[in-house]
């Protein structure tokens, strides 16, 4: 990829981020205001499969696109945040398979919106979203899918008049600051995508969040379809069987690990069936259950300098999940492969100052021999190695900062004793895409 191409791009997007003096102002006044100015790309968009959620929204884009693709569709998406590099968001449509925006495209589109916008403020994630949406408008595709970025309410993508299909994935504490501090508040604003007439699929929820996206949808009219009640996922028997009131369908096991992505991948299944816009077969879903490609969600890494750094038989899996849910669904998967492939568990952790740390370890006492923790490179809101050594303490898990991945990782051989270990590298997406970017 030219180095030019790059730098164009990087120069725009660096501009971007000084046009709004915060990160984050949940509000969509701005983005209509520009999405005018650019003819309403909105409004040309093919069926959209909106996604909101705490955990599992990327999981279920992803099934979503592997499936219709497998269908032999044509399929945009829109996802966030990116790994290592921000064209990572944008794929637009192609057979067989869509493909990540090109670097020219995208600082093409980027300086259409930044004319566009006329210097007034705007956030970040609004005018890029704006031009993903703009691109996603010029090139046909047989659907869009969208996933949001924070919330759902008043979060950038929820321009869409009437989606295809809304779906909530599973709600949990996360952006409290900016969503509210009970999972009820935070439930209610990631209902908010919910649309009159349009068919919403709602993952396995905690009775709070579960009641309050039921309130939302009375309110908006909406139609449910809830995991456990008007479908189910389960494996049984080495497969995947999905029920709901059209029949049965006994799948392939999901490629992605984790028990949790027998949910994500039933919620997918119904979104899929209940949409109704484009035909599907089972060869087409098994197909795209077992290809579904997401990186940095218990991903294993089996190549690279890190690797290289461990004995032969040792695991090293990077996973970018970052609040207490998903350290429930991941210490799960990791306690699952103990019982296969006993080996000590060691955590290389780092973390964003955000989050609650001690709330993403709890589920690891008892089952990590040791932590590791690092400040991220890189990013300044990166909670310091030693604050999130005493958040793992605190977690009843022992702990101690490094100064560096090197030295968290020479020392896992330590911690781990005579054994090979099993590494896992968590606890944010930051320090998945710095993994992924010059160590993988």
């Amino acid at each position: 990829m030219s180095e030019k191409l790059l730098a164009a791009s990087d120069a725009i997007l660096e501009r971007l981020t000084g046009l709004h003096p915060k990160l984050i102002d949940l509000s969509l006044d701005r983005t209509w205001r520009l999405l005018a100015a650019l003819g309403h790309p909105e409004r040309a968009l093919p069926p959209v499969f909106h996604i909101a959620g705490t955990n599992g929204k990327g999981s279920v884009a992803a099934y979503l696109r592997a499936c219709l693709e497998a269908g032999g569709h044509a399929v945009h998406s829109y996802t966030s945040p990116h790994l290592v590099r921000f064209h990572e968001r944008i794929r637009l449509a192609g057979r067989p398979h869509s493909a990540f925006i090109e670097e020219a495209a995208l600082a093409a589109l980027l300086d259409e919106c930044e004319r566009a916008n006329g210097g007034e403020p705007i956030t970040f994630f609004e005018i890029t979203t704006c031009a993903a949406l703009l691109a996603f408008s010029r090139a046909p595709a047989d659907a869009l899918i969208l996933e949001v970025g924070m919330g759902g309410r008043f979060d950038t993508t929820n321009v869409v008049a009437k989606p295809a299909i809304s779906i909530v994935t599973p709600v949990d504490l996360d952006h409290q600051a900016f969503l509210g501090d009970t999972i009820a508040l935070i439930a209610a604003e990631k209902a908010g995508i919910l649309r009159r007439g349009v068919p919403a699929v709602i993952g396995p929820q905690p009775d709070e969040a579960r009641v309050a996206i039921e309130m939302a949808a009375e309110k908006s009219g909406t139609r449910l379809f809830i995991h456990g009640q008007d479908f189910t996922a389960h494996e049984e028997a080495g497969s995947l069987v999905y029920q709901d009131e059209a029949g049965l369908l006994d799948l392939p096991l999901p490629r992605l690990a984790g028990r949790h992505q027998i949910d994500n991948a039933g919620i997918a299944i119904c979104a899929l069936r209940r949409a109704g816009i484009l035909p599907l077969d089972r060869a087409a879903t098994a197909e795209g259950l077992t290809h579904a490609e997401w990186p940095a969600r218990l991903q294993r890494l089996t190549h690279g300098p890190l690797i290289d750094m461990l004995p032969n038989d040792s695991d090293l899996w990077l996973d970018g999940g970052h609040n207490p849910a998903a350290g429930r669904a991941v210490a799960e998967t990791m306690a699952d492969l103990a019982a296969r492939d006993p080996k000590p568990l060691i955590l290389v952790a780092g973390m964003l100052d955000t989050k609650d740390a001690a709330g993403f370890f709890a589920p690891f006492a008892g089952l990590a021999a040791h932590v590791e923790t690092v400040a991220i490179p890189g990013a300044p809101a990166s909670l310091p190695a030693e604050k999130l050594a005493e958040a793992a303490r605190d977690a009843g898990l022992d702990a101690t900062p490094a100064a560096s991945l090197d030295q968290a990782l020479a020392r896992a051989l330590v911690d781990a004793g005579r054994a090979s270990p099993r590494v896992l590298i968590c606890g944010s997406l930051y320090l998945a895409g710095h993994i992924l970017r010059d160590h993988a």
